[in-house]
């Protein structure tokens, strides 16, 4: 039997936001964030030099929707017993 995870992105352990995917979703949505990235960035900045970090800061922008819709809801955590 296949176990479902109900979040793509964990809670961390320490601190505030998420710890790297737990089901192949959540590796998905990172890697092709990634990859959207590596590649759109350097041709967006020889167009303008602006254009770059506009959509980085975007693309941040988007990743953390994702995280916070998909992940364990966020809350400052200072360790604590695994689940």
């Amino acid at each position: 039997m296949v176990k479902e995870h109900r979040y793509w992105f964990p809670a961390k352990r320490y601190g505030w936001g998420w710890g790297p995917p737990n089901s192949w979703q959540g590796w998905a949505v990172l890697l092709s964030w990634l990859a959207t990235i590596l590649v759109a960035t350097p041709l967006l900045r020889r167009a303008h030099p602006a254009a770059g970090w506009i959509f980085l800061i975007a693309m941040l922008g988007f990743l953390l929707l994702i995280c916070y819709v998909k992940g364990e809801p966020a809350a400052w955590r200072w360790g604590g017993p695994k689940k």
